[in-house]
């Protein structure tokens, strides 16, 4: 196991370099499966999930390497349709597999995908998709078998916009016969990169980003290149890390545009935002309170920055009040919060957040991605030392955490216990 050991209390200042985004390289190298040609994802990140999700396509038979940051993906002798259980259970992600490997092979099986303990997050949207699609789908004993000749196109309504599913729907459909209508579709930006990466293939599909994205079926796909867009929610992170820590930090590699309902509440708590083509810089002193931070879909304000935010409103003048609209227990970060010194009230699916003037260290531990994250910048403002453990939550979706705090100024080691 290991753990970081923090002495915060220190300003950040300097720059910090934002990876890809994993909630896009993920489906990315689900849709490879969709080719017998060569693929390669520029800028990689080499965190736990990505890695993960490598050893599910090299049990499909996928050859993979990495070439520098590139990770070059060779599906040609891919002949596996089952998705093995131990990995399925280690990452949710694992689900995207499901529409690529029955358009790839017309068959898959799959353990119920595992992931971060925030809550249901049930698949029923995902399944009911693929039936409208002509999938055969079976569950027994925790697997799901499905099979299928060939997809066929049908109009989709989903009962609310949920990512996996459109993704997920998009990849089953993309080779399939006619055209498919997925309505109230997410809006993420990181569907449109799926179907931006899916078009360079060779595939037909519109309208990612809004509420109705279109999938025209087609024979073959063939192989690509490709950088997926930056990684908004590590962005966000660091963003909220300046605000808590005060001092000057600037983003490199982040998208404004995907930000909006962050910077938005940045600026509420006075802090300066500058954003610029990649680049977004804050400083920040003062800090007020945000009043409120209610997660809902894109473009509202994302729920893998909730337990960031809820941190930062800790040491906010005032009150503030937290809701969350999308996982009923993503609030698990907050009894640590409270080991720090932190005046919070959970009722049901809102945290009622008095702030104080300072946290103070002591030993948390991350009991999710996200709220690792969260209880990492908590310990990095705080007065004092502090220890987070349990990092492997942490490193599935950051890599170089804590060198990159570190870079910008914070005390902060990892060590292994």
């Amino acid at each position: 196991m290991e753990k970081y050991i923090v002495k915060g209390g220190r300003p950040l200042y300097g720059e910090v370099n934002i990876q890809s985004a994993k909630n896009s390289v993920l489906p990315l190298l689900a849709a490879s499966v969709l080719t017998d040609e060569k693929v390669i994802i520029h800028r990689c990140p080499r965190i736990a999930d990505v890695l993960n999700m490598v050893q599910i396509l090299g049990e499909l038979g996928c050859k993979t390497s990495f070439q520098g940051d590139s990770l070059v993906i060779d599906s040609a002798d891919a002949a596996n349709h089952e998705i093995p259980s131990a990995l399925a259970k280690e990452l949710r992600s694992s689900v995207f597999m499901l529409g690529s490997v029955i358009a790839r092979f017309g068959r898959a099986r799959i353990a119920y995908p595992g992931g971060c303990d925030i809550g249901l997050r049930p698949i029923d949207l995902h399944l009911s998709g693929l039936r409208r699609l002509g999938v055969q789908i079976t569950e027994d004993g925790g697997y799901i078998d499905c099979t299928v000749e060939k997809t066929v196109g049908a109009d989709i309504l989903l009962d609310c916009p949920s990512v996996g599913a459109t993704e997920n729907i998009i990849l089953a459909a993309v080779k399939g016969k006619g055209r498919t209508v997925i309505r109230n579709a997410a809006k993420e930006p990181e569907i449109a990169d799926l179907q931006n990466f899916l078009n360079r293939m060779g595939a037909k599909v519109s309208g990612a980003g809004s509420a109705t994205v279109i999938v025209e079926g087609v024979g073959k796909l063939h192989g690509a290149e490709y950088t997926p867009i930056p990684d908004r929610i590590e962005a966000g992170t660091f963003l909220i890390a300046a605000a808590m820590c005060g001092g000057e930090l600037l983003v490199k590699n982040a998208l404004s545009e995907n930000l909006a309902a962050l910077l938005h509440k940045l600026r509420e708590i006075s802090c300066k935002i500058h954003a610029e083509n990649d680049k977004i810089y804050i400083s920040s002193k003062r800090r007020l309170s945000p009043k409120l931070i209610e997660t809902s879909p894109y473009p509202g304000f994302p729920t893998d920055l909730q337990a960031p935010a809820t941190a930062l409103a800790c040491i906010c003048e005032g009150s503030t009040v937290v809701v969350e609209n999308l996982f009923e227990t993503r609030f698990k970060h907050v009894p640590e919060l409270l080991r720090m010194g932190a005046d919070i009230t959970v009722r049901g699916r809102s945290a009622f957040i008095r702030g104080v003037p300072a946290l103070h260290g002591a030993d948390v531990y991350a009991g999710d991605l996200r709220g690792g994250a969260a209880l990492t910048l908590a310990a990095i403002a705080a007065e004092g030392e502090s220890t987070v453990s349990d990092l492997y939550h942490i490193d599935r979706g950051y890599t170089d955490f804590e060198q990159k705090l570190r870079g910008a100024g914070a005390d902060i080691r990892r060590i292994r216990v």
